[in-house]
């Protein structure tokens, strides 16, 4: 028998994954992309408002940077399994002109490959199998997913509309106060584009003391704000440090998604955990991105004046244009999000088949950020003013609004 033959006579054996990839959550963005794709396939013209990813490039300055490093044969080798110096240090820089925050960069500031990355392995450091982690609803659907892999259980805080997208700490029950070891919270928020004062975040801490329950700031969207209100930072409440720390990127605030850079800020303790996980899986980000964002971080900032201009801009347009069609719902008070309520008789997802099916309009089902989530769907403000405009009189044709 040839070796050939010997191989085709063995029996394939199972391959079963570990029981965790199986409570893995559902990634709903990627059948919304599907059908997207899908209609587009067919031909149709789809106005994509489903999705949260920047439409305009990178600034130019930032790109020149990351073309003058790439020559850099200093950056053509291993990292340091931390990251550079600067990096850490113009992260800090811009904590402190921001938000008059002072961060000890060597301490309290871990380099991610992107902000997800940090979200999902934060309950892997601090979390045991069966351990609580509150978790806003409807919210940020990789929250979920660091929970799972971490083997926890999630309990969901509401985000209602009567308490302005905030939770109520007071309606948390005793027994999840006790045994919770991590929160998330995400201001400006996604989905619902609420903004939070800082005296929620004073309220927080003295939560997080009483409760000994470490917070997670979720502040992606933290530069864009509007009517002239820059949004908070958690850490500028007093004691934020010493409860928990805040998730900070580069991909909305300068339109670096694709670029794969973010930070852990605050804790030193809860620091030294991320980076001592991550020195086991990455030997950080390459040093020409690093130079970069660098850059970004500390080059001038009208492009991030600009950027929130156009927002705000478009904000208004759109909102302008489905108040025109009957469409009633509050203006975005950050992100680049819209919170938009269901019309009576239809659900979030119902609502969202017909309007890619029949306006050719894509829009997230509010169902895929949580039961809470349910009344409602997420739009995004990445296209252009003329294209909103146009996708707000295709609904307006479907007649769904009286």
């Amino acid at each position: 028998m040839t070796n050939s033959e010997h191989r085709s006579s063995l029996s394939a054996f199972p391959i079963p994954p570990a029981n965790v990839m199986s409570q893995l959550p559902t990634q709903f963005f990627a059948t919304l992309v599907q059908n997207v794709n899908r209609e587009i396939a067919s031909g149709h013209d789809v106005i994509n408002l489903g999705q949260g990813n920047p439409d305009t490039p990178t600034p130019q300055h930032i790109i020149q940077s990351l073309q003058q490093s790439a020559e850099n044969p200093l950056y053509h080798k291993y990292s340091p399994f931390r990251g550079y110096a600067f990096l850490k240090e113009a992260v800090a820089k811009r904590y402190k002109e921001d938000y008059n925050v002072d961060l000890d960069p060597e301490t309290e500031v871990a380099i991610l490959f992107g902000g997800k990355t940090g979200l999902v392995q934060l309950p892997q450091v601090l979390l045991n199998p069966g351990d609580v982690c509150l978790v806003p609803d409807p919210g940020y659907p990789d929250y979920w997913s660091g929970v799972a892999l971490a083997q926890a259980r999630m309990s969901f805080m509401p985000l209602l509309n009567s308490n302005a997208f905030l939770p109520d700490y007071e309606a948390i029950s005793a027994d999840d106060r006790q045994k919770a070891k991590l929160m998330f919270l995400n201001y400006p928020n996604n989905p619902t584009s609420a903004t939070a004062p800082l005296s929620f975040y004073e309220d927080t801490v003295e939560f997080a003391i009483q409760n000994q329950i470490v917070i997670a700031s979720d502040f992606a969207y933290g530069a864009i704000g509007y009517d002239g209100r820059r949004p908070v930072s958690f850490l500028q409440a007093p004691g934020a440090k010493e409860v928990g720390i805040e998730f900070y990127t580069l991909s909305k605030t300068y339109n670096m998604a694709g670029w794969r850079v973010g930070f852990a800020l605050g804790n030193a303790e809860i620091i030294s955990k991320i980076n001592l996980l991550q020195d086991h899986i990455y030997v950080s980000l390459f040093g020409g991105i690093q130079a970069a964002a660098a850059e970004a971080l500390t080059g001038p900032q009208d492009c991030v004046t600009s950027l929130v201009a156009r927002y705000e801009s478009r904000r208004d347009a759109f909102y302008e244009a489905l108040n025109a069609i009957g469409w009633q719902a509050s203006k975005p008070e950050g992100s680049f999000f819209g919170w938009l309520p269901v019309p009576e008789g239809y659900t979030s997802s119902g609502l969202s088949e017909i309007l890619l099916r029949e306006a050719k309009v894509a829009v997230a089902p509010g169902i895929g950020f949580g039961s809470r989530g349910e009344g409602y769907v997420r739009i995004g403000l990445l296209s252009d003013e003329q294209r909103l405009r146009e996708a707000a009189e295709r609904i307006g044709k479907l007649h769904l609004f009286k």
